[in-house]
């Protein structure tokens, strides 16, 4: 009897010790200040170990008939100690893709969590409202495919976080707002965009580029910059100091 009340009172201790140690949410372990790095050779050698590279790792194409998947073509230098996000872009020229084909295109999203360093995955993908209940599937997938507490991330539409969020029910950690390349008749918006995140999943990140400066605070939101340009000495200077 004795044995088992002192079991039973470890047991609760180390309950009442999980509940009293908060867990880190997965984002955690990426920078606050994350570089973009498109198709073409990139060089972030010189980053230091407090900003990340999110890198696009791949595009599938879609079609009505099947998937493509195409894979980055161009060299990435970063240094070693440098976290790196690994990016699908989904491209759908030819046609939506079918919901058996999703399953494949998961499988080969969750596959770039295994490229060397990689400590998130990310979506970049401007679904129509057609295309939602594919892409919600999708992330679903994904999910189930990637290992247990992976960090997933996707890119998002303004409106998707201001007024039309849909986002709430997707299994994802994080969504980033696309603050640019918005079009004359949203760029009104585009100012104000950051302290109108309605959705929960927006309000951590904000995705911005370096040829359109937003005139706001971060206020403690992961940073995303993109440059249309190469990565230079100069350009990397610049994004620092956003």
């Amino acid at each position: 009897m004795a044995a088992r009340l002192i079991l039973a009172a470890t047991l609760t201790l180390s309950l009442l010790a999980s509940f009293d140690t908060p867990r880190a949410a997965p984002m955690d372990r990426v920078p606050r200040l994350v570089f973009w790095a498109w198709e073409r050779p990139v060089d972030l050698r010189t980053l230091p170990p407090d900003v990340g590279v999110a890198f696009l790792a791949q595009t599938i194409s879609t079609t009505g008939r099947g998937s493509v998947v195409l894979p980055r073509r161009q060299p990435l230098l970063v240094a070693p100690s440098t976290a790196l996000i690994a990016v699908t872009r989904i491209e759908t020229p030819g046609g939506d893709a079918a919901m058996g084909q999703v399953d494949e295109m998961a499988r080969a999203i969750a596959s770039t969590m295994t490229l060397p360093r990689v400590a998130a995955v990310q979506v970049d993908f401007d679904a129509t409202r057609s295309q939602r209940p594919m892409y919600r599937h999708l992330l679903h997938a994904v999910r189930r495919e990637l290992p247990p507490g992976t960090p997933l991330s996707i890119t998002a539409l303004a409106s998707w976080c201001m007024q039309d969020d849909w986002l709430g029910d997707l299994p994802i950690d994080e969504a980033v707002p696309m603050l640019f390349r918005m079009g004359p008749a949203e760029q009104p918006l585009r100012d104000r965009a950051a302290e109108r995140l309605r959705a929960p999943a927006c309000r951590g990140a904000i995705g911005t580029s370096l040829d359109e400066p937003l005139v706001i605070s971060r206020g403690g939101k992961r940073l995303y910059v993109f440059n249309p340009q190469a990565w230079t000495p100069t350009t990397i200077a610049e994004a620092m100091r956003r």
